[in-house]
């Protein structure tokens, strides 16, 4: 930049004043905006020849910008989902710098004018009871570690907490007695509480007296003791899936991740009659319509309707054209 803050110091003043000190965004978030600019850097070195720390605002155009996101998708094979999320780190950046570097107006305002990529929203996928059953079933409880993960998914499935959340879980965040739930800080450093089932609470009574009491330890350590990265509990989940193909060859059909243990606490909560209102705040969504998807993916509930609607009584026929262009048009 010819004058005003230089570029590199308005990317470290971004995450440092604005994100961390101003906002007090959550690691994740940071974590998703770091990775952003990692990429974006690194497709600058190669596509402008330039070393980050001589970059310039104006290097990043919208155009070059555009060419960035489809690069995201195209080499990285990043989903469309993917190239939106790193968009958003984009506009939250170039946001900041219209503040600080109000010079670069008309730049900023045309990165800003960036649309997000539309794209076809599929169905969530889910559990199904039966399935539940032989994933739980799948840990060998004579080991430790089989002992952890059983409590591990039992309690994934029957909160729904994120993945975040369940690896950052502590023993203190867990409350045993009377009122037994635990409490979890999730998107948007807002903290939740969730009830827990009596057989929840029996493995987690179990498994906690079996590693000794103590408050400030994880919840479900790795095996050195340290907080569980998300890659382990993402193999975990992979690994007990695929093993319990065999009890249940259905989860052969389906790519089983802590995600789709979530879906899975939102569809049964939903298919026992719970109303979407209440599912949102046990789940920790910002806002109701996000648990549609579960009204949108649930067919049995969708086939009682069915059931109890009264069929038009229609004649079966076959359509015959009564004229010569409309059987053309038919034919094509």
């Amino acid at each position: 930049m010819n004058d005003g803050i230089g570029f590199p110091a308005l990317l470290q003043s971004f995450f440092t004043r604005r994100l961390i000190a101003e906002h007090k965004a959550s690691p994740h978030t940071i974590a998703s905006y770091r990775d952003t600019f990692r990429l974006l850097l690194d497709f600058a070195r190669k596509r402008l020849g330039k070393a980050p720390s001589r970059l310039l605002l104006e290097d990043l155009n919208a155009p070059f910008l555009g060419a960035f996101l489809d690069d995201v998708e195209s080499s990285r094979a990043n989903c469309t989902r993917s190239r939106n999320l790193r968009l958003t780190g984009i506009r939250s950046f170039f946001r900041y710098a219209a503040m600080e570097a109000p010079q670069y107006a008309g730049l900023i305002q045309r990165v800003l004018a960036i649309p997000n990529k539309r794209h076809t929203r599929a169905l969530v996928s889910f559990l199904t009871r039966p399935e539940i059953e032989a994933l739980l079933a799948t840990p060998n409880r004579h080991t430790w570690l089989g002992r952890r993960d059983h409590a591990l998914l039992l309690t994934t499935l029957q909160t729904g907490l994120r993945l975040s959340e369940i690896t950052s879980l502590r023993q203190q965040d867990v409350s045993l007695g009377v009122g037994a739930h635990v409490r979890c800080v999730g998107k948007g450093r807002k903290e939740r509480c969730t009830p827990l089932t009596k057989s929840t609470v029996a493995v987690l009574t179990a498994w906690i007296r079996e590693q000794g009491e103590d408050g400030t330890a994880m919840l479900f350590p790795s095996a050195r003791g340290d907080r569980l990265s998300a890659d382990a509990v993402q193999h975990l989940v992979a690994k007990y899936a695929e093993m319990a193909q065999k009890a249940c060859p259905s989860l052969a059909d389906k790519r089983v991740s802590p995600h789709v243990l979530r879906h899975t606490t939102a569809m049964e909560l939903l298919q026992a009659g719970v109303d979407r209102t209440l599912i949102a705040l046990w789940l920790g969504h910002e806002s109701v319509e996000t648990t549609q998807i579960y009204l949108d993916a649930n067919l049995s509930m969708k086939e009682e309707i069915l059931s109890k609607t009264t069929p038009i009584n229609v004649k079966a026929g076959r359509y015959r054209p009564d004229d010569d262009l409309l059987a053309f048009l038919k034919s094509l």
